[in-house]
């Protein structure tokens, strides 16, 4: 039986030996790191040297406070910022649209995927507000210009929240007011984020415990100097992937599929693809049947087998969206795996116009 292909590393990327290296050093300086006997301030100092390895990696200058992930990064600036209106776009991961609450406005996006700048203006005409977007969409890898997003909202008086689950390690970090990013999409272990923090102030009074009282319950040092591991690694090597993310979409498109998101810029480890008139639960069984892992959208809802919202928001044909999938590139895919991948989708839209 021929290996199996691992093609969705958007919901996670396996963990980098620099990073289990890391992980086994923090096991073994096993101390709670808010003790404060010998044994836990040696766990500190570790704790402290991932946060300012961390930091420095992302060229951030201000408060870095750690999380269980970027979803719990998003739900406390959600919850937290001071300025009483939110909005966040159409295309967000299904966190922000929890994290931010039934009341946040949501910001149209063009068919491109990228964000309606008329839109988000006329949102933040009416106040103030906290402004989540996503840096790059973890189904399409469309890139946000999240410059010119920032100047909007300052413009407006407003705060920005950036959700970089999928660009931190692999892109430089935006310039706003709060940065969410997590360790397992980049070579780090799952479980380990932060929440970048220009100014304290912006939050509400802290409530106790650690992270600045942010956060209860004892820190996760070694995954923290994991995640710090993973960023210098820097396993993903964009300007290589990006051919293979190119042979990719041409071999979809031969075969009579279509490339979502096309026309905007994107991310080289991700391709949204879709079999117009298929379905994307028979494409994944399909696929996984070949040894071939993919996956139809956010890990956090694929289960369920629903349309995807994001492809909604773009206003995809529905002959389309019943059809998608995403394929996504870690830092050791190869020719083969693509060329293997387009092999097998041949012989299923080939089944397909048969039928």
């Amino acid at each position: 039986m021929a290996e199996r292909i691992y093609l969705d590393h958007a919901a996670t990327t396996p963990v980098i030996a620099e990073a289990q290296a890391a992980m086994a050093r923090g096991f073994a300086a096993w101390a709670n790191p808010n003790s404060p006997h010998a044994d836990g301030r040696a766990a500190r100092a570790l704790l402290e040297e991932a946060r300012k390895t961390i930091a420095d990696m992302l060229d951030w200058r201000h408060d870095v406070i750690f999380t269980s992930g970027a979803s719990e990064a998003v739900e406390i600036a959600g919850a937290r910022t001071k300025v009483e209106g939110r909005a966040h776009g159409a295309t967000e991961h299904p966190i922000v649209h929890h994290a931010m609450g039934p009341t946040s406005r949501i910001i149209s996006v063009h068919a491109s995927g990228l964000i309606d700048e008329d839109h988000l203006e006329t949102i933040l005409a009416d106040g103030p507000s906290l402004v989540a977007i996503q840096h790059v969409n973890n189904e399409t890898g469309v890139i946000q210009p999240i410059e010119r997003i920032a100047e909007i909202v300052r413009a407006a008086g407003s705060s920005l929240l950036v959700d970089c689950a999928q660009s931190a390690g692999k892109l430089p970090i935006p310039d706003a007011d709060f940065v969410a990013a997590c360790g397992h999409k980049l070579g780090g272990p799952p479980g380990i984020g932060v929440l970048l923090v220009r100014d304290l102030g912006m939050l509400e009074a802290a409530g106790g415990g650690q992270e600045k009282g942010y956060r209860r319950g004892t820190q996760d040092m070694p995954s923290a100097l994991a995640f710090a591991a993973a960023l210098e690694a820097r396993p993903y090597d964009l300007d290589r992937l990006a051919p293979l993310r190119s042979r990719l979409e041409d071999g979809v498109k031969r075969s009579g599929g279509v490339v979502i998101g096309e026309d905007a810029p994107r991310l080289p480890t991700i391709g949204a693809v879709a079999l117009p008139g298929g379905s994307s639960a028979s494409l994944l069984v399909q696929l996984d049947l070949a040894g071939i892992a993919v996956s139809a959208g956010s890990a956090c809802s694929s289960g369920k087998m629903k349309a995807s919202d994001v492809l909604a928001a773009m206003d995809v044909p529905e002959d389309i969206t019943g059809g998608f999938i995403r394929v996504s590139f870690g830092p050791h895919t190869n020719e083969a795996d693509v060329d293997r991948f387009l092999d097998e989708w041949q012989r299923i839209a080939s089944r397909a116009q048969a039928a």
